[in-house]
């Protein structure tokens, strides 16, 4: 298996302009939480010119579904659809949401995904941390709720330091 580069995958995301927010537990590490995580979630703008940008960055990656043996690739109409559509890069596993939690989209999240600078010249939208735990709480999955702890201490801890 190659080793998952996800500062990559973002990278060319940016630079295609690609507008999408990082949630799940990658958000959580990119927020200072000590965790581990074995894809990339974000939330994309599912609005046609943003979804054809997306789907030229995952071409270059070689996007092709997860754990579905025909190999086959996200279209458009995938991309627009407020399914989750879990692919596997040659960058490692990539996770487009069209919506996370109770429906919420892009634009319902845009005011709780400021802009995280993550050095040269790359900065992106990621949840902030009381947003990704109130979807970790309310998802109720094992590997979610494990992971709490980790979060509200790395909360605890940015607040400290405000």
């Amino acid at each position: 298996m190659n080793r998952a580069r996800y500062a990559e995958v973002l990278r060319r995301l940016a630079a295609n302009d690609v507008e999408f927010i990082v949630v799940g537990m990658m958000a959580g590490v990119l927020r200072g939480a000590p965790l581990l995580t074995a894809d990339l979630d974000l939330v994309h703008r599912r609005s046609a010119d943003n979804v054809s940008r997306l789907l030229q960055v995952l071409a270059g990656l070689d996007a092709i579904y997860r754990h579905d043996p025909r190999r086959l690739r996200p279209r458009e109409s995938h991309l627009m659809s407020p399914g989750h559509q879990l692919l596997a890069t040659t960058h490692g596993d990539l996770d487009c949401l069209g919506t996370v939690g109770e429906g919420q989209t892009y634009e319902d999240l845009l005011d709780r995904a400021p802009q995280l600078n993550l050095g040269e010249g790359m900065s992106v939208r990621v949840i902030d941390l009381p947003t990704l735990i109130e979807l970790k709480e309310k998802a109720g999955r094992p590997k979610d709720l494990a992971a709490l702890p980790v979060l509200r201490a790395t909360l605890s801890e940015t607040l400290k330091r405000l």
